[in-house]
């Protein structure tokens, strides 16, 4: 993963096109009639040995024969021309292509000649097989599309070059434009995660939309998605919905992790927007462009026809929103404003005669609810009402809310003919998102709904382990291997319990009797020590759904009666099952726990995204009822509740008429500690917990199912086929300094507030130093950007006094998406300079990128910051000159056992963003 060149893509100087022809109806004349006419302002090359000229233009047989080298390569040639292509540009000073050509396969060996030609220069390829790419601010249009897009504020990223002719198209005849359009096509280089790398600097791109077919890197995917969601709304549409269990599925988990939900699961944890239709990417990048993030979920509604306001009503509850509940204090004021007749409640009908005034006085009333998060205005035609007029109060009220700091979202829908068009326009050209119908602005409501809790997920940097439980990890590996050592992928119930409990996961007393005499003495024991009755389970290695072949016997009253009903049990199954081995069987108390609810908990393993978690519905009809939630771990509290909460099952858990809620903190903190399991042991591939029984009394597993695999152990990054890099708890300690001592831990999203403290407390000159600029006050944007990290490619530790846990110091370490190069950054309080804190955090830094495996860490230095200097020095950095700018030293160093680098090829020459 890089954004390694990616300006010569997207920011290029000059352009060359390499199969450029006057044939008519070709592809290469094609592009070269979009890129000409594009109104690129730079030279176009045009290549092809077989014209020395084409309409007039000069043709060269080469790249390298070129007059003005290219920054830019567009490729429709031939396939099998292509990776000679790619080698002639890289010889001509070209860094990246965009290869239109398709046929570039695996299958014929082209695509990894054309990624070898590309390799020695860094070369970096869009594609093939694609539609090309369009940069329409620049005139830049190196695509065969059969229109030219608009430039604008949005970036089109693309699987399909089908669904981008579709979506200019669409996007024409709404005035909409665009920043970046890339069609990816077969991404044999540069794909979705590089280019999301790239938009999240670009001041020129307000929000990404994505159209995905599938993921092939999963957690480059999720870092890139991640990074560039915190800067700016990303939404995506993603095909292939249909629900597909995985055939091969041992467990009732990996039948039910269907992969739509899986990719639903992770666009959420990535903060990515998900949305159905492809109209609205671009309703949805209008709302989330011109409002703040909802607090919550609920939406007044104000509006002169009452039937109108019901129907919106009832599109909020289809969508699992709220409509508001006024205060008493704005039915007063609406009282006051309003005719006696108003319907008193949220929807606020207006009446039909309203005019400006009657919405200026409801809007604002309504907009200082404290229990309001967003507004909805209506507008139904009458004869004693303009549009154009009552459009004006909400643009004026969309004003005021955006210049406060903390304004709320304003939506309209105004219902009727031309001039009700007419004023959606004008409110949409002022920033408020406008629709036609009740429902298509309810679906917009829905946007910024489900926008917000995306974000949400996205500042969750769970540790796996949050809550400080500590795991038995030796009895559960034991476990592990015992079956590993036998060649069995299966655990027995007794072995997967053993897990379970070591974690933490309550379960029920099992004994294993081989016999049905055993049987007899275990039930014995049971009914002796309080048990009321037993069950009686099968115990076999090749009989995973135990209730299928008769394997399960309950509520056995007397030990005779186990005896019995297990000889009858083993002759039956033996009868159907004559090649299953049996191990014996299993007896445990029976559970008669009125009003519990049976629940599962589960892993799998998705081919993408890898381990995923499950919650649901759980007993014999889990996979008929298929009531699920699934997530991406690693999971805190909150993130386990999110899933509890999305499934049907939750209103019973949280109780009814006489029904008591479920310990629902019971329920988590097993959630929680499967999460951990599955960070501590990738041998695990398939989990389940079914039934897991909940009431107010707490939670209990009854039964449970392990698939394991052979595994690389976990290193300090945790399980390495997690999308998500959990918070990486190893690296804190206590250290001591010079005179002091700290607690030295890496950053959270929880800092943010210690973090504006300690910004306050740097000198103008520190700030200077560190940013090569006077900052002002820290916004919530950048105090976001500061603290909410994704760990798999960036670090910051702090330094925090043990006892105030204030911030002293922070250690920034920004690696090249590559992995190959880190940027640094170290700033101390300056209250606590010239103590040893800074080499304290350096060091921390430098151990942190050797046990990443980063080749080279460098910075960029200021010549008057001579501690700075001084420190580099101590700690073995090598220095070089910074092009252009003589006021700065560039400092690195070699990391032991990697081959340095030059940090001018992969480093921007900004400073490290603290």
């Amino acid at each position: 993963m890089t954004i390694r060149n990616l300006d010569k893509l997207l920011d290029p100087a000059s352009v060359a096109l390499i199969g450029a022809t006057e044939r008519d109806a070709s592809l290469g004349a094609a592009v070269m009639d979009r890129l000409l006419k594009g109104g690129f302002q730079g030279p176009i090359g045009l290549v092809n040995p077989k014209y020395s000229e084409i309409n007039g233009m000069p043709c060269a047989a080469s790249a390298e024969a070129l007059a003005n080298p290219p920054d830019l390569g567009v490729v429709v040639t031939p396939p099998a021309a292509v990776p000679a292509a790619i080698a002639d540009l890289g010889a001509a000073g070209a860094r990246a292509a965009v290869v239109i050509t398709a046929g570039v396969d695996e299958k014929s060996g082209l695509r990894q000649q054309m990624l070898d030609a590309a390799k020695p220069h860094l070369l970096r390829v869009l594609g093939p097989n694609c539609l090309g790419l369009a940069r329409p601010k620049l005139g830049l249009d190196a695509t065969f599309a059969p229109i030219a897009a608009r430039p604008g504020k949005l970036a089109l990223l693309s699987q399909s070059g089908a669904i981008v002719t579709a979506m200019v198209d669409w996007a024409a005849e709404r005035d909409i434009g665009f920043s970046v359009i890339a069609s990816m096509g077969d991404m044999a280089d540069v794909d979705v995660g590089d280019l999301l790398d790239w938009l999240a600097a670009d001041r020129e791109t307000s929000a990404v939309l994505l159209y995905l077919e599938q993921i092939t890197h999963a957690r480059k995917f999720m870092s890139a998605a991640r990074s560039c969601s915190r800067a700016k709304p990303v939404i995506a549409i993603k095909s292939g919905r249909s629900s597909v269990a995985a055939q091969a599925a041992v467990s009732h988990t990996g039948a039910l992790a269907g992969a739509d939900e899986v990719y639903d699961a992770a666009l959420r944890r990535a903060g990515v927007l998900r949305v159905q239709a492809l109209e609205d990417l671009f309703n949805a990048a209008e709302a989330l462009a011109h409002t703040k993030p909802l607090a919550s979920d609920r939406l007044a509604i104000v509006t002169n026809g009452g039937g109108a306001g019901v129907l919106a009503a009832d599109a909020i509850a289809d969508i699992g929103a709220r409509v508001a509940t006024l205060a008493p204090e704005t039915l007063s004021k609406l009282d006051a404003a309003l005719p006696a007749n108003w319907s008193r409640g949220d929807p606020v009908d207006i009446i039909g005669d309203a005019g400006p005034a009657r919405y200026a006085a409801a809007v604002e009333a309504v907009l200082g609810d404290p229990g309001v998060d967003a507004v909805l205005t209506m507008y139904c035609p009458t004869a004693m009402s303009d549009p154009m007029e009552a459009a004006q109060i909400v643009i004026d009220a969309a004003t005021t809310q955006r210049a406060a700091r903390r304004g709320k979202p304003l939506l309209a829908c105004w219902m009727g003919g031309a001039g009700a068009r007419a004023a959606c326009l004008r409110m949409e050209k002022a920033g408020v998102p406008a629709y036609a119908t009740p429902k298509d602005a309810v679906t917009g409501f829905s946007h910024l709904v489900n926008h917000a809790k995306a974000q949400a997920a996205l500042r969750r940097a769970p540790s796996a382990r949050e809550d400080g439980f500590v795991a038995d990890r030796t009895a559960a590996r034991r476990a592990i291997e015992a079956a590993l050592e036998q060649g069995r992928r299966i655990l027995t119930e007794p072995e997967a319990k053993t897990v379970l409990k070591a974690y933490g996961v309550p379960t029920v007393e099992t004994i294993v009797a081989e016999t049905p005499e055993q049987a007899r003495s275990a039930a014995q024991k049971i009914l002796d020590s309080g048990g009321e009755a037993v069950v009686a389970k099968i115990l076999s290695t090749d009989l995973t759904h135990k209730s299928d072949v008769g394997g399960v016997r309950l509520n056995l009253s007397t030990a005779e009666e186990t005896r019995e009903a297990v000889e009858a049990m083993l002759t039956q199954i033996k009868a159907r099952r004559p090649d299953a081995a049996i191990q014996g069987v299993v007896i445990q108390p029976m559970i008669n726990r009125s009003g519990a609810h049976e629940l599962i908990l589960g892993l799998s393993e998705d081919p993408v995204f890898g381990p995923i978690m499950l919650f649901g519905a759980g007993g014999t009809s889990v996979e008929a009822v298929a009531d699920k939630a699934i997530g991406l771990p690693p999971l805190d509290g909150p993130l386990a509740r999110d899933m509890i909460e999305s499934t049907r099952i939750f209103r019973l858990l949280r109780g009814y008429r006489d029904q008591p809620p479920a310990d629902m903190e019971a329920i988590v903190a097993c959630l929680e500690r499967l999460s951990l399991l599955a960070a501590d042991f990738p041998e695990i591939r398939e989990l389940d917990v079914n039934p897991l029984l909940a009431d107010r009394n707490g939670a209990l597993a009854l039964d449970a199912r392990i698939v394991v695999a052979p595994a690389q152990p976990v290193r300090p990054g945790g399980n390495p086929r997690f999308a998500l890099r959990p918070y990486p708890a190893a690296w804190e300690s206590a250290e001591t300094f010079d005179d002091g001592a700290v607690l030295m831990r890496p950053i959270r999203p929880s800092d943010g507030d210690a973090y504006r403290r300690f910004f306050e407390k740097l000198s103008g000159d520190d700030v200077r130093f560190r940013f090569f600029s006077r900052l002002g006050a820290l916004d919530d944007r950048l105090l976001a950007r500061f603290t909410q990290l994704d760990y798999a490619r960036a670090m910051a530790f702090v330094a925090l006094d043990p006892d105030s846990r204030e911030i002293l110091g922070v250690a920034r370490l920004a690696a090249e998406p590559d992995g190959a190069l880190a940027e640094y950054g170290v700033v101390v309080r300056s209250d606590c300079k010239r103590r040893g804190l800074g080499r304290l955090l350096m060091r921390r830094l430098l151990a942190f990128a050797a046990s990443e495996g980063l080749q080279t860490v460098w910075g960029d230095v200021l010549h008057e910051n001579k501690a700075m200097l001084g420190l580099c020095a101590e700690l073995g950095f090598k220095t070089s000159s910074v092009a252009g700018d003589a006021a700065l030293v560039r400092v690195f160093k070699k990391l032991s056992g990697s081959e340095a680098l030059d940090p001018d090829q992969g480093a921007s020459g900004a400073p490290a963003s603290d």
